[in-house]
């Protein structure tokens, strides 16, 4: 598979709920985003967006890839159950839908994903969950 095609196998099936999506993620990957390390950390970090967004599923808007670099910008769409995520921490679920926007760029190496760095607009959940601006 290429690398394009390596990481949007694992985006579907991140999205199907399949855990043959963590065969596609090494098991040392380095997240150089916000939280948990390494294949283990990966499924901890979608667990935990699973159960506070009420299974939420991704709209995937362009990928752009080069080499063995992957960028993939997409929108997860879900609905505010739980607040166990850092970023909620405090807030009061509100059961409302939300849309919480990503741009994830992943490095792929002989067929697994290695690296993985992102950039959310935090503030933009926050303002639909309630939490911006915040409480002084």
């Amino acid at each position: 598979m290429t690398p394009t095609e390596t990481v949007l196998a694992f985006q579907l099936a991140a999205d199907r709920r399949d855990d043959a999506a963590f065969d596609l993620v090494a098991e040392d990957l380095v997240q150089h985003a916000a939280g948990p390390q390494g294949r283990a950390g990966l499924r901890q970090t979608l667990a935990t967006l699973d159960h506070d967004l009420d299974h939420p599923t991704a709209t995937i808007h362009r990928v752009v890839a080069e080499d063995d670099l992957v960028v993939v910008h997409l929108t997860l769409q879900g609905r505010h159950v739980a607040s166990t995520m850092p970023l909620l921490a405090g807030l009061a679920p509100t059961g409302d839908s939300v849309a919480w926007d990503f741009i994830h760029i992943w490095r792929v190496a002989d067929g697994s994903i290695v690296e993985h760095w992102a950039c959310r607009d935090d503030v933009g959940l926050l303002a639909q969950v309630g939490g911006w601006p915040p409480s002084r």
